[in-house]
């Protein structure tokens, strides 16, 4: 895309907007109770948010923590009208103050230092720099609710500078448009080298999380590790948006299992999926549809059965998460109540796939201790579910450090069952 064009689709994107939806004020759950998170894997709820700060994920994302702290002082001072005027990120209209609207222009700032690089020549750099552009575009729709006109120009804006920092990095990325139910949606494979079939490893984060957010994986663990990486948002998230989520959350993963058979420079035969959250709910199910056509499967923080099915748990969740899921299954203005009795048929475990049997591929079920989505019990029944299975529980402190601990150990199960 050429320069003017850039400038030209990034004015009328964000062109100023007094009228479009506040994010907080889409999807109108009736009778609805707020809880509290504190992980490493959700982030933090804090008084006086809407959104559950995600703090630690965004900083092992690349986010400089000072300038994290710098946007945060800004949305919080705004003087602007709010939905809710208790609520810090809830400023209606794209301007100063409002979420999407200083985490993009941070992006921006970026987009702008990265074309000045190449003009140097510097194309590494370049990349770099479209990287954190990407990410805190990403950062600028969460948490990606349909109908939130200014997060979807941001999440355009985050994918196309994705796209733009891969082209200019040694590493190679396509695209892989996969057909399901005569719709299409974009997966992504990464390559670490182009000369030989390569172990692939089909990766999917939770609900509030796109494709371009996994790059770090493949950065930092699995292309060093020399593993090709295929990405796709889960079913009402990114570009898989076309379908809402129901309890067949491995849906579109065994469409594209199916099809990468097709793709060169996968080594077929040697195929595993990782998942986060939801994902790992996918991913966990994917294995007991495809058990001849994976070799391993691991869930992260899965949410596979307990969180599901114990009301406890459920009434612990923030409004916001409450507001994902009413998204994602295409369920606004419904009360808190009808929202959460759909949750029990996606557990794995109501499903009859975990607990009755045992599947023929090594799973392993990893968190950190104390997870409130995922409790050890529910890692122990992925084990116990599978031969070779393992569960494996980490300390949650430093909670900085708890990404790199995981994917420490990811890599090296994945290392044990597929190299």
């Amino acid at each position: 895309m050429s320069e003017p064009s850039k400038q030209n689709l990034s004015e009328k994107l964000f062109a100023p907007r007094q009228t479009s939806k506040e994010t907080s004020n889409i999807v109108k759950i009736a009778h609805v109770r707020s809880g509290d998170v504190n992980n490493a894997f959700d982030g933090e709820s804090q008084l006086g948010w809407y959104r559950v700060l995600r703090r630690p994920q965004w900083i092992w994302q690349g986010v400089d923590p000072i300038e994290q702290e710098a946007v945060l002082a800004r949305i919080a001072a705004s003087t602007a009208p709010r939905t809710t005027e208790h609520l810090l990120d809830t400023v209606i209209g794209y301007r100063s103050g409002n979420w999407t609207y200083e985490w993009s222009q941070v992006a921006s700032s970026y987009q702008q230092l990265a074309r000045t690089a190449v003009i140097n020549g510097d194309k590494l750099a370049a990349s770099e720099l479209l990287f954190k552009a990407s990410t805190h575009y990403s950062i600028a729709a969460y948490p990606y609710i349909k109908g939130d006109q200014l997060a979807d120009q941001a999440e355009l804006q985050a994918n196309q500078s994705y796209r733009e920092a891969i082209e200019l990095r040694p590493h190679d990325m396509r695209k892989i448009d996969v057909k399901y139910e005569n719709k299409t949606f974009e997966a992504f494979i990464h390559l670490p080298r182009t000369d030989k079939l390569l172990p692939t490893v089909i990766v999917s984060g939770g609900l509030a999380t796109l494709q371009s957010d996994l790059w770090r994986l493949y950065k930092d663990y699995l292309g060093p590790a020399g593993y090709a990486m295929v990405t796709l948002d889960m079913p009402s998230v990114g570009h898989s948006d076309r379908w809402n989520l129901t309890e067949d959350t491995s849906r579109l993963h065994q469409a594209l299992l199916q099809q990468i058979r097709d793709v060169p420079w996968v080594d077929n035969r040697n195929v595993a999926m990782v998942g986060l959250r939801m994902g790992g709910n996918a991913a966990i199910r994917l294995g007991f549809m495809e058990p001849t056509r994976l070799k391993t499967c691991v869930s992260i923080g899965g949410a596979i059965n307990s969180f599901l099915t114990q009301p406890k748990l459920l009434d612990k969740m923030p409004r916001m998460y409450l507001d994902v899921l009413a998204s994602r299954m295409g369920k606004n203005g419904q009360a808190e109540a009808s929202i959460k009795s759909h949750l029990p048929a996606w557990s794995l475990k109501n499903q009859g796939i975990l607990g009755r049997r045992r599947v023929d591929i090594p799973m392993l079920g990893i968190s950190l201790k104390n997870d409130p989505i995922c409790p050890e019990m529910d890692n122990q029944l992925i084990a116990l579910s599978s031969y070779g299975g393992k569960a494996i529980t980490l300390p949650e402190k430093p909670i900085y450090d708890g990404y790199h601990r995981v994917m420490t150990e990811v890599v090296s199960w994945l290392d044990d069952k597929m190299q």
